[in-house]
């Protein structure tokens, strides 16, 4: 038995901290079948970018593996009630392959275009200093619920065509998806998980009504007016999957990487000096940040037929992890991989919005969302420091995607 097999991959200690245990996986075993669940880790940059580019091979039809509403438990009864109430699972854009992934994709594209993410860039910076005029007068502000979270997600509710006024319970319901793609949700966990994830689908059902019955301008009507193929429109459970990644993509990993990025600029002020002196090195940043923090650490495949990567052979139907987290910091690719440099050349080498057909749709938005953000956050705070009597920040525990719990910022208003 080697040293890594007394390691549980998914121990919480872990997942808050995993770099040290992604090292070794590098060195020891970059494709690591892990005794304890099975699930093969994919762990160094030239394998996970190797799987990424064999979608023929290592299927996104995973979404059955993860056990949609009764994920917590298949035999509780209310899980199963609520399972029962639900529209079913269905594979859109995550979770399909070709040529179907390609046909849902299609129809989301015009929605993320270079020109109409462009069009947004007034938009956003005008709500990222909304957003701080809220809490400006405070000296403290706690960057996930007053910033990070807000300026995202409003920005979806308005591609969506949803009213903003509606946001606490859009953000609700996306804490209800990333619960469920936790891996960690069970009993009562679980169960609240469904409830939300159950409210969302009743809303937008609703949603898709209203405009099947008079269109607007908006990614609701562009789906209900879609034809796949240029027949058959998206049925209900299509477009509600479609929502959801669109939501919980839209949301949850850009406020992370906001939050996480000013995190690091707390904690390395040489860092922060230098965007501070030069605003011009912001897109650096948001590479690097994005390359350390990887908000989506991990994502699953699984083999379609018995196969081999990096001398290991997988067999048919097995469950593989992608280690995006562990990619973006491997030694064969990044230089001292562990630290934060926002002059680093080949920082935009990273994998955190994966590769290839599942390249993230939202990137372009996400980059401009993040650009504002920091931009606007470093032209209107000084002094920002972790505000006393909150204890040290930590991680909402989860496989997948990684991201701060909360973070509160102390700092003073910039003037001048």
């Amino acid at each position: 038995m080697s040293a890594l097999d007394s390691v549980h991959p998914f121990d919480p200690a872990i997942l808050e901290s995993p770099w040290d245990y992604y090292a070794r996986l590098r060195a020891e075993a970059p494709v690591y079948r892990d005794p304890h669940t099975g699930i093969f880790h994919v762990a160094s940059h030239a394998l996970v970018l190797e799987a990424l580019k064999r979608p023929e091979i290592y299927s996104n039809r995973f979404a059955p593996a993860m056990g949609g509403l009764l994920a917590g438990d298949p035999q509780d009864p209310e899980l199963r009630e609520l399972a029962q109430r639900a529209y079913p699972v269905v594979d859109t854009m995550l979770t399909a392959d070709p040529p179907e992934h390609k046909r849902f994709r299609g129809l989301v594209n015009k929605a993320f275009t270079p020109r109409r993410v462009d069009r947004l860039a007034g938009g956003i910076e005008q709500l990222a200093d909304e957003l701080i005029d809220a809490f400006e007068s405070a000296g403290e502000f706690e960057v996930l619920s007053q910033f990070a979270v807000l300026l995202p997600l409003s920005v979806i509710a308005d591609q969506l065509g949803v009213p903003r006024a509606h946001l606490p319970r859009f953000k609700r319901w996306t804490d209800g998806f990333t619960a469920q793609l936790s891996g960690m949700a069970s009993g009562e966990d679980a169960v609240e998980a469904g409830k939300r994830i159950l409210e969302y689908q009743h809303y937008f059902a609703a949603r898709l009504e209203e405009c099947r019955a008079a269109p607007r301008d908006d990614i609701i009507s562009d789906l209900v007016q879609a034809r796949l193929d240029g027949e058959r429109p998206l049925d209900t459970p299509e477009c509600l999957s479609i929502i959801q990644q669109l939501l919980v993509a839209g949301n949850e990993t850009t406020a992370a990487s906001i939050a996480e990025g000013l995190l690091l600029l707390i904690r390395h002020p040489d860092q922060l000096a230098v965007v501070r002196d030069d605003p011009g090195a912001i897109p650096d940043l948001v590479e690097e940040v994005l390359r350390l923090t990887s908000p989506t650490a991990n994502m699953w495949r699984k083999a379609k037929a018995t196969s081999v990567l990096g001398g290991v052979e997988i067999p048919e139907g097995s469950m593989l992890l992608l280690r995006y987290a562990s990619a973006n910091r491997d030694e064969a690719v990044f230089a001292d991989p562990d630290r934060f440099d926002v002059k680093r050349a080949n920082a935009s080498e990273h994998l955190a919005f994966g590769h290839g057909i599942h390249f993230c749709i939202g990137a372009m938005l996400a980059r401009k969302e993040m650009n504002v953000a920091f931009r606007r956050l470093l032209a209107r705070l000084d002094g920002l420091r972790l505000a006393p009597g909150h204890g040290p920040p930590r991680h909402k525990p989860s496989v997948l995607l990684r991201g701060l719990a909360e973070l509160h910022v102390a700092f003073e208003p910039r003037t001048g």
